[in-house]
């Protein structure tokens, strides 16, 4: 099956998904009807990295042409929009995907009805129990995917092992945006936890294990999935910073303000003077950051050779997962597909 067709298949699943669920929410109150609509609008983009590469990890270990797994592998879909809703409250970020965050759009909703109380307390509320509902979500899509319950068992290890990690990296990444002094070696820690395994080496994983896989292949996979997972948050966060809005779906220079401490800043910092140092750790978080600081910020970075050395690694570690694929024991077809999603997760486009 073509990475295109997976897409359209898991589009369709989440489609008829949240529609089986629509009756049921609106049977409680028709006031339920703008979750509906911003759980739409988000589901509507989103590149389906998660799924792609559960479906992949599941034929790499010879898994048939079971429609089940279009299912379980949509079920990511869920929980990343879980992730997403909360990780914008956290970030308090006014845009995802080209379109107002949900927190904002309720905060808007708030606005425009001219509610008493705080506008913005509802929008996070609302917010985080979208989220929430989403993440249950997300479980009993894996549970009804049509696949037999040994499949379904196999794959809740890793499913639940995935959330785990997940939830412990945004609270690593809080946590070194809180202390203010994130070293390569910390922020490379978040990556792993928030962004490498919960992108791409746990989706294989649960793939494999729901098609029964020998221990040898999940083994491999991670040597494939694992750098792979970090080159595209590497590279995710160089688009975060020099990125185009059009392309990225949030304004320009967004990291910089939200004061995020990544690989790409933890970079600079190593190699700036004490006043290219003073500048970005002035600058770095401030909501107010205008286009010349934004400018004045990316300039830093790529003079200090900031940003340099954060191109080597993503091509380090593409190197290192485009090695372990070659030398890996799947299916021809599998490691065809993998090559092309390699490029597709760290281009400098997506």
């Amino acid at each position: 099956m073509s990475t295109s067709r997976i897409r359209k298949e898991v589009d369709e699943a989440l489609l008829a998904f949240v529609d089986r669920q629509r009756p049921g929410l609106l049977a409680i109150s028709d006031d339920l009807s703008p979750l509906l609509g911003a759980l739409d609008a988000l589901l509507r983009g989103g590149k389906r990295l998660r799924p792609a590469f559960c479906y992949w990890g599941w034929r790499a270990a010879g898994g048939g042409t079971d429609a089940g797994v279009v299912g379980a592998a949509a079920s990511l879909e869920l929980l990343q929009a879980s992730a997403l809703i909360h990780d914008d409250v956290m970030d308090s970020s006014d845009t995802r995907r080209g379109q107002p965050s949900v927190h904002r759009r309720f905060e808007a909703l708030h606005g425009a009805q001219g509610w008493p109380g705080d506008a913005a307390a509802f929008g996070e509320g609302t917010a985080i129990l979208l989220g929430d509902l989403c993440l249950a979500w997300s479980a009993e899509m894996f549970e009804t995917c049509g696949l037999d319950g040994e499949r379904r068992r196999r794959g809740r290890t890793v499913y639940d092992l995935m959330r785990t990690e997940v939830m412990c990296g945004q609270y690593l990444d809080m946590l070194e945006g809180t202390r203010g002094a994130a070293t390569v070696a910390t922020a490379l820690r978040v990556v792993e936890y928030k962004s490498a395994k919960y992108t791409i080496e746990r989706p294989l994983h649960l793939g494999a294990a729901l098609a029964g896989a020998r221990p040898d292949v999940p083994a491999a996979l991670t040597g494939y999935g694992l750098p792979l997972g970090i080159a595209f948050q590497l590279r995710d966060d160089v688009l975060g910073v020099f990125g185009d809005p059009a392309e990225t779906g949030k304004p320009a220079g967004d990291d910089l303000r939200e004061g995020k401490r990544t690989v790409l800043v933890a970079l600079t910092l190593e190699r700036s003077d004490a006043a290219q140092a003073a500048a970005l750790e002035r600058r770095l978080g401030d909501p107010e950051l205008d286009r010349p600081g934004v400018d004045e910020l990316r300039s830093i970075i790529e003079e200090t050779g900031g940003l340099a050395a954060c191109e080597a690694m993503i091509d380090r570690y593409l190197d290192e997962a485009e090695r372990a694929l070659r030398a890996a024991p799947i299916t021809e077809e599998a490691r065809e597909a993998l090559a092309g999603l390699a490029v597709a997760a760290t281009s400098r486009r997506t």
